[in-house]
């Protein structure tokens, strides 16, 4: 299969991209970026791509795919309101609606977040924001997956690791001991991903404890 893949240099999706170039099902991965990756490989493309609201430019480099892996955002920290909403959603609506009439029965995986409201009425930006595009990306692109990790703990160091999550870090594993809803390892939330984009899942929206399943995380449900 070939996947398309946004937010390969972040923390999640450097992880993702690890593991579709090793993975014996994966053909071909293409990169969507704004600038070149350090990285190369045989079974890798790297498009580069300025504006996320517009693909009439790369439309011809679409098509083929199976899946996105929709890992490219931003904490609601970094940027003002209007810019997040920007980045979460109308770059998302907007690749989604490209890549799904380049191919029509495209798997889209949503990189989302715990605590994600599908009632679009939460007061936290994040929470109503990502609701929003997750509700929009369903009716749009019927084979849409929206994953909402709680805390993700990147399993090798990673320049782009937020400051929050190096200060939990070493509390990780006594978190997940605690409970399955607080954390996905990087590696756990990649195979999740690949998995589904492979695969599909029974459920369109999938909780920190259905990615940890999903990817190794956790035993299989009997």
């Amino acid at each position: 299969m070939r996947i398309l893949l946004t937010g390969a240099t972040g923390l999640a999706g450097s992880e993702v991209l690890r593991q579709a170039l090793a993975d014996a099902d994966v053909e071909r991965v293409t990169v969507l970026s704004r600038r070149p990756l350090a990285l190369t490989h045989a079974k890798l493309d790297v498009v580069l791509h300025t504006d996320f609201t517009r693909y009439d430019s790369v439309v011809e480099k679409l098509t083929g795919h199976a899946a996105c892996l929709w890992c490219l955002g931003t904490s609601q920290t970094q940027v003002t309101k209007a810019e997040y909403e920007v980045i979460t959603y109308d770059y998302a609506v907007a690749a989604a609606t490209a890549m799904a009439a380049a191919n029509p029965a495209l798997r889209f995986c949503f990189l989302s977040g715990r605590g994600t409201d599908s009632t679009e009425q939460s007061r936290t930006l994040f929470a109503r924001v990502k609701g929003r595009t997750e509700n929009e990306l369903l009716r749009r692109v019927p084979e849409t997956y929206c994953f909402r990790p709680a805390f993700i703990h990147p399993v090798q160091p990673h320049p782009g690791t937020p400051l929050i999550a190096r200060m939990l870090g070493p509390l990780a594993p006594l978190m997940k001991r605690m409970s399955h809803g607080w954390v996905a390892d990087t590696d756990v939330l990649g195979r999740a991903m690949l998995k589904v984009a492979k695969q599909g899942a029974p459920k369109h929206v999938l909780e920190n404890e259905d990615i940890l399943r999903l990817g190794g995380g956790l035993p299989a449900q009997g």
